[in-house]
């Protein structure tokens, strides 16, 4: 039998070698790689949270407490301090969601919507390590034992806390929201289709 009597579909045909067309790999990094490194991004940024805490522990204004040996009075009556601990949380979160996401664009600019999510919840996370940090390092909780030992009349810190839990979305939504703009405007563009043959 001749090759040109054989059934273009004849399952005991050889398939031919060379001269077909080569599919190149799609664009981007896969499935697979994409979640590392969503992964990576994920722990790096929890990890980041530790650096906000020191900050926010360093940079927010105490609260000054009194003691008569009965109760426990603010210094300042009218004073803002315990609003400027969570100003300064809004702030340092912001900025460090901010930094890491062009950090995160810069490393993995062909990254797709598994990074936007991992940079988010990474945020989340550091927020959540920063907060409990700072709350930890701070002054005691035990407000009454701290002014017990300190005596009576003698001015004292109140523990660091942070009152707008809402805060804590500072660092998650600046860094999708920026990460989102930086691939809109910057990202890989597709290559546009061919032109149509007639």
């Amino acid at each position: 039998m001749t090759p040109h009597d054989q059934h273009p579909h004849d399952p005991r045909q050889k398939p031919p070698t060379g001269g077909g067309p080569v599919h190149a790999p799609a664009d981007g990094p896969g499935l697979r790689a994409e979640l590392r490194q969503g992964a990576l991004v994920v722990v790096a940024l929890a990890a980041a949270g530790v650096l906000l805490g020191l900050l926010w522990l360093w940079l927010a204004p105490r609260v000054p407490l009194v003691s008569d040996g009965k109760a426990v009075y603010f210094k300042n009556s009218e004073g803002e301090e315990a609003i400027g601990a969570d100003g300064t949380f809004v702030l340092l979160a912001a900025g460090f969601g901010v930094l890491s996401a062009v950090v995160v664009f810069l490393l993995f600019r062909r990254g797709g919507v598994a990074l936007v999510v991992a940079t988010a919840v990474g945020g989340l996370l550091g927020s959540l390590v920063a907060w409990r940090l700072g709350v930890w390092l701070g002054p005691t909780q035990d407000v009454a034992a701290h002014a017990r030992a300190v005596g009576e009349g003698k001015v004292f810190d109140a523990p660091l806390q942070l009152r707008a839990k809402g805060a804590l979305l500072a660092w998650p939504i600046a860094a999708a929201a920026v990460h989102l703009c930086l691939t809109g405007f910057f990202g890989p563009r597709d290559a546009p289709p061919p032109p149509a043959r007639f």
